[in-house]
């Protein structure tokens, strides 16, 4: 479903969508991810964020359907020192986070079965994100200034997928009808493995496009064929580049559940990062 067949803002369409499809799983990969912006639409993105998937939860209660919903590392203060986990106290510092854990509540709330994938740093080869604008800005100018004090974990959108399908595909081929036993159902985190500053990911970012030998369909959009001409990105503190949302100093989430329930590790960041440059999956996903 996308926005035009299905308005995540409209209650009642929400509900009789579900009604009328009945699925087995609602996978939802749907967010109001603006994290500044929510500071100032912060009512769009509470009924995207928190009343959406309290309600899809209701309705997958009500015919028996598991759901698969995305939630963010930006639920946490970010205070902590080492990798959190599920068991940790969330306490997000802006409107995003705090819609995005408010939908996490919603869901447990409704008693619905479900998997709720916490993720971080989200990425891809299409739409909005932190690699498109680096290297479009690569094309502007000859440097670049990146905060360099925040710190987690940058996770292909590509990864989330391929993961999430090998869960499920799983999940059908052991239980079929039940999917799963009642108790998967819960929070697991969903992050790439390793972590770093969004200073280092993007010096990591022009060290894969100025070793990129075939120039895929995505990155020559991305930079409208032309050269990049950025020689240097400058570190600098959060204080230095203000913004209407305060982010977590540190969100590294740790993925020790998802192994031990599903068997599952997504790779390195810096390994999923060079896979976006160089497999053919990534242009693959933008068709």
């Amino acid at each position: 479903m996308d926005r035009q067949r299905l308005n995540l803002t409209d209650k009642d369409q929400i509900r009789a969508t579900v009604r009328s499809v009945r699925p087995d799983v609602i996978v939802n990969a749907a967010a109001y991810t603006a994290v500044d912006l929510a500071e100032s639409e912060p009512a769009i993105a509470y009924a995207v964020n928190a009343e959406a998937p309290r309600l899809l939860a209701e309705e997958a209660k009500q015919i028996g359907a598991w759901l698969v919903h995305y939630s963010t590392d930006y639920v946490f203060d970010g205070n902590k020192k080492s990798p959190y986990d599920e068991t940790d106290q969330p306490n997000p510092q802006n409107v995003y986070g705090k819609t995005k854990l408010d939908g996490e509540r919603g869901i447990v709330d409704s008693g619905a079965p479900h998997l709720i994938f916490r993720t971080g740093w989200v990425y891809a080869t299409h739409g909005r994100n932190f690699l498109l604008k680096m290297l479009s800005l690569a094309t502007q100018r000859e440097s670049l200034t990146v905060v360099c004090d925040q710190i987690g974990a940058p996770t292909s959108a590509w990864e989330i997928a391929r993961a999430t399908t090998q869960i499920l595909a799983e999940g059908y081929r052991r239980y079929q009808d039940s999917w799963f036993p009642i108790e998967n159902s819960g929070v697991y985190h969903m992050t790439a493995q390793g972590e770093t500053t969004w200073y280092e990911f993007a010096r990591a970012i022009l060290e894969e496009e100025s070793q990129c030998r075939v120039r895929s369909a995505w990155l020559a959009s991305t930079t409208n064929n032309l050269p990049v001409i950025a020689k240097s990105v400058v570190p600098i503190s959060t204080n230095e580049y203000p913004s209407p949302a305060r982010r977590p100093p540190y969100s590294v989430l740790c993925n020790a559940r998802l192994a031990r329930t599903f068997g599952l590790t997504l790779p390195d960041w810096r390994g999923q990062l060079h896979s976006s440059f160089t497999s053919i999956s990534a242009d693959r996903a933008d068709s």
